[in-house]
């Protein structure tokens, strides 16, 4: 995360969630955006297929749980499975770490230049959402004022992609 600004940082989050970050600041100066969420524009199937490889992979988001649940961790497996075909092409990257499994994306990928047109991995330009609403960050309640609410989350409220609320509340 030390630079330069547009290479991806991607870290392990309670032992088993990729996040991709983006690098923003000069080297040497640890700063970096994290990618919440993303509206798939073309490609859903392949995001799709994505995660379904990830879950054989892996097992469940929350293989522990759905494995108390199903007679067998090959059972939990195949209804998270089933579940996938039928989610919403928007949900498919609607939080960090379904960003990193939709487009397998794992910490190999640190160090990458996204703004290198010849990357695997690169961001390109989107439509430009209508409206742009600034939000405090989701999920850091522990945090000391004034960062838990400082409104450094940025959010398109019209994108069904959206993780997390859509406005301030």
């Amino acid at each position: 995360m030390y630079g330069p600004p547009g290479i991806a940082y991607v870290y392990l989050v309670y032992g088993m969630y990729e996040c991709l970050n983006v690098v923003t600041e000069p080297v040497g100066r640890p700063a970096a955006v994290l990618i919440r969420a993303v509206e798939p524009l073309e490609g859903a199937e392949l995001m799709r297929q994505a995660r379904v490889a990830r879950t054989r992979r892996r097992g469940p988001p929350d293989a522990e749980r759905a494995a108390a649940r199903e007679a067998t961790p090959e059972a939990a497996r195949d209804r998270e499975v089933a579940r996938l075909a039928d989610l919403p092409e928007a949900r498919l990257a609607a939080g960090p770490g379904l960003v990193a499994a939709a487009f397998d994306i794992t910490r190999a990928e640190t160090g990458l230049d996204l703004l290198d047109p010849a990357s695997p991995l690169r961001l390109e330009r989107g439509i430009p959402p209508s409206e742009v609403v600034a939000t405090p960050r989701v999920g850091i309640g522990y945090a000391a004022e004034p960062w838990r609410t400082r409104p450094w989350r940025l959010v398109d409220p019209a994108s069904p992609a959206v993780s997390g609320p859509r406005r301030r509340g």
